[in-house]
């Protein structure tokens, strides 16, 4: 079964992003903030990351670039999750090494397509 961390300070967007990803066979943790998943990602690296961008404690953008950093053995797919819409936002988003990008709010069938994309639906 694959493996999905969903990183967002809403429980209620966990929520919905869990309910989801179950429906699609993954198996599903969840951090509140980007510390917690970089320490979850680092006792255990999940298939792909569902990342929001503004958080408190630690930012997507910062995760994801501590990610990078990280001597994580296997990187996880990063599918940056937020209601950041800019291309600017985009593109930061890419080269800090996102795979791919999603807005909120969501429904299943655009998760399921941007998990197809990143090759993991």
């Amino acid at each position: 079964m694959k493996t999905c961390l969903v990183v967002d300070d809403s429980k209620v967007i966990r929520k919905v992003a869990r309910h989801i990803l179950e429906t699609l066979d993954f198996a599903v943790t969840e951090a509140c903030d980007g510390r917690e998943a970089l320490d979850a990602c680092m006792a255990s690296a999940p298939d792909v990351i569902l990342l929001d961008w503004n958080m408190p404690v630690m930012s997507g953008m910062d995760f994801l670039r501590a990610l990078r950093d990280s001597t994580i053995a296997s990187r996880p797919k990063v599918v940056f999750c937020t209601t950041e819409n800019g291309m600017a936002y985009i593109r930061a988003a890419i080269e800090a090494g996102a795979d791919e990008y999603v807005m909120k709010p969501f429904d299943r069938d655009t998760l399921e397509s941007k998990l197809q994309i990143v090759g993991m639906a």
